[in-house]
């Protein structure tokens, strides 16, 4: 889509919401890695628009999950949760013009945190809001099968070599590699206890909005049910620098302080989950997807094969880091007086 088509369908749709005359130049807000945002300021005031991957709104149940989304929504905000919620318009959060879904909302002031520059206060902040949002409604379920994954590697790397990839050699050196971690993820999640709670497994730094030392969660459309403890470990290491392959154990750990004081359901096993940071294998299996044709233009299919390089390099640091990553859940955790496992009431 180019930038003119962009700037007449964000036109329309601001017309359609009463969003009033867009009157400056729409600006492409940096970010987000699935669906685009956009700055629009209007006449009546200055808006952040999300328009959200063509793609992504072809899979199956896509609309349930953003309802149940929306409904999660809903919950935080009435629970004083900091978010960034999206604007009801004609009695609805999402928007459809011209067979095109968006949400709008109003622009927040602030900056998001770059990457290299969290501080252990910002990762403790943080980790509070996750536990804060784990311990509005926890509680213990029946076991159920885990959730595995079963990727087909060695049938992405024939289909790269078949359309001569430039990521076919990346990922025939790192079959074996990906094969291994995806068998690591598996175990984590089986190891993983039976509970569930609201949460949001997309809580990581860009989707945090920084104004003034006060963090507000943006980005909601992944709110749902899941398993806080699974959800706490990945967003730990996310924090404490996994991303940029600059792992600090410390941040990991004010991270879990935070979490720990405003929700601790007496888990004391996370060294032994730890492989469900290798959920990234996912997001690796995605962005293939992406890099092979599976998208809406061929910018994102850039971005996909962007990612997959990336994502590897990751998966490849996790590897290297995990004895470390182990030995800091199982020895360094602050202890507190806590004497049985969950509950239905947080504490």
């Amino acid at each position: 889509m180019n930038e003119k088509t962009t700037e007449d369908l964000l036109a329309g749709l601001a017309r359609m919401c009463g969003l009033g005359k867009i009157i400056a130049a729409v600006e492409p807000v940096s970010g987000g890695l699935m669906h685009r945002m956009y700055k629009v300021r209007t006449d009546s005031g200055v808006y952040a628009v999300k328009h959200l991957n063509a793609e992504i709104m072809k899979r199956p149940h896509v609309f349930e999950n953003y309802a149940r989304a929306e409904k999660i929504e809903g919950i935080l905000e009435n629970s004083g949760i900091p978010i960034v919620p999206a604007m009801v318009i004609g009695g609805h959060k999402m928007q459809k013009l011209d067979d095109q879904y968006f949400y709008v909302f109003r622009w927040q002031e602030g900056k998001i945190a770059d990457w290299n520059q969290i501080s252990k206060d910002m990762c403790f902040k943080a980790g509070s809001i996750l536990g804060k949002v784990h311990a509005i409604a926890p509680g213990n379920i029946e076991q159920q099968t885990p959730q595995t994954s079963h990727t087909d590697w060695r049938g992405y790397v024939l289909k790269a070599k078949e359309q001569n990839a430039g990521i076919a050699p990346l990922l025939e050196e790192n079959e074996e590699l990906l094969v291994y971690v995806e068998g690591e993820l598996n175990k984590a999640r089986a190891s993983l206890p039976a509970v569930q709670c609201l949460s949001n497994e997309d809580m990581d730094p860009k989707n945090i909005m920084w104004d003034n030392g006060n963090p507000w969660m943006i980005d909601l459309e992944c709110l749902d049910y899941g398993n806080p403890v699974s959800h706490v470990t990945q967003l730990a290491l996310q924090w404490s620098g996994i991303v940029t392959c600059k792992l600090d154990v410390d941040r990991m750990l004010a991270f879990f302080d935070g979490y720990l004081e405003a929700y601790d359901n007496c888990f004391r096993g996370y060294g032994d989950v730890a492989g469900v940071a290798y959920t990234w294998v996912e997001w690796l299996e995605y962005n293939i997807q992406r890099a092979l044709g599976k998208c809406m233009d061929e910018a994102e299919r850039e971005l996909g094969v962007s990612e997959v390089r990336s994502t590897m390099n990751r998966i490849r640091y996790i590897h290297k880091m995990m004895p470390q990553i182990r030995e800091a859940l199982d020895t360094r955790l602050r202890k507190r007086d806590v004497t049985r496992y969950d509950n239905n009431d947080g504490r």
